[in-house]
């Protein structure tokens, strides 16, 4: 009997062994992760207080105009104590003083430099404004976001609010002239409308819906079009994760590809192996890896006479030096209750 189940413990580990070596060569082949220095080492993850910061940056790309700019900026904090993912959006239209300019311009200027350059100094600006450290970023080119949203075969959002766009950029048609006789340009631009409700968007649709910052209302401000943002993200995320559960190598394979086609970064994927590994057995001794979202209101800025800077519509933190932004993110990141207690009641616009 004892032999009995050894054979058929031996079978069962051979199987086993069979059906996951595929994966496990695309881990270690393709992904270039060695699961064994996941397990044993952090060594070649920098971290700060346990913690450990990735600024994503999302750019137009393609035939855009300004097509290094930044259209979003979030800051992404893992916290290896209490196995917790807090995201952070980060308003576009902030100023800098370094720069002379919005801080969504940083990975413009640091690229135009040097190649990488963007990186570093966007790191450097954001760093400022959240109080920490950023040791890691990636930037997304939206131009090619569309391709991996279509590739997923499209993903459902909640529209908080019906809107309608009437001077959505026509790319490539930045400069047309139309004809002469349209002192508006009106040939520039298209209309997009968006109606309350759920939708299924394809990969153009849904960059129509985050791109878009025209709209009479709510609409049209920069914090409701990062709120949009978000929502793509969420549910590009939420189609991964589906598509994940079908164990499929072939799709695994093509999906990953994608992904590396769009993202510039600066961590490798043995690095992110470390901080899933964390996650993972977290969650094996009862501790779930949480996820949690938070907003810079604009109670945190207000808008300055635009003569002050170069015409510009820009932010500026209502304490100047961004402390009361540091203490809100440090209560998020920590897990502490009542943030929201920390938001300004009033901003001075």
């Amino acid at each position: 009997m004892k032999y009995k189940i050894t054979i058929v413990f031996l079978v069962v580990v051979i199987l086993l062994y069979f059906l996951a070596k595929p994966y496990l060569t695309f881990i270690n082949r393709t992904l270039k992760v060695s699961i064994l220095k996941a397990l044993i080492s952090h060594d070649s993850l920098k971290t700060f207080d346990n913690q450990v910061n990735m600024l994503i940056l999302g750019i137009p790309g393609g035939e855009y105009q300004g097509p290094n700019l930044s259209d979003s900026i979030t800051v992404a904090n893992y916290n290896f104590t209490n196995n917790q993912i807090t995201t952070f959006s980060i308003p576009r239209d902030i100023w800098s003083d370094t720069l002379r300019d919005k801080i969504n311009s940083a990975y413009a200027y640091g690229e135009a430099k040097a190649v990488g350059g963007g990186l570093k100094l966007a790191k450097a600006e954001v760093s400022t404004i959240i109080g920490q450290p950023i040791q890691y970023a990636a930037v997304i080119d939206f131009s090619k976001f569309e391709k991996i949203i279509d590739f997923l075969g499209g993903i459902q959002i909640e529209v908080d609010r019906s809107f309608t766009d009437k001077k959505f950029p026509i790319p490539g048609k930045e400069d047309d002239e139309c004809g002469g006789n349209d002192p508006d340009f009106k040939c520039r631009y298209e209309t997009i409308t968006f109606n309350k409700g759920t939708m299924v968007m394809d990969g153009k649709t849904a960059l129509k819906f985050v791109r878009s910052r025209n709209a009479v209302g709510t609409e049209g401000s920069d914090f409701a079009r990062e709120n949009r943002q978000q929502k793509v993200i969420d549910a590009v995320e939420k189609k991964i994760v589906q598509q994940l559960k079908n164990l499929s190598l072939k799709n695994l394979d093509a999906l990953y590809q994608q992904f590396n086609q769009l993202v510039k970064r600066d961590i490798n994927n043995q690095q992110l192996a470390i901080i899933a590994k964390n996650a993972l057995v977290k969650k094996l001794i009862g501790k779930d890896l949480k996820r949690k979202q938070a907003t810079l209101s604009e109670n945190f800025f207000y808008v300055p006479a635009y003569y002050e800077y170069d015409g510009k519509y820009v932010l500026i933190p209502d304490d100047e030096d961004f402390a009361k932004v540091h203490q809100y993110i440090n209560c998020q990141i920590t897990d502490m209750v009542h943030c929201e207690n920390l938001i300004p009641k009033d901003n001075n616009q």
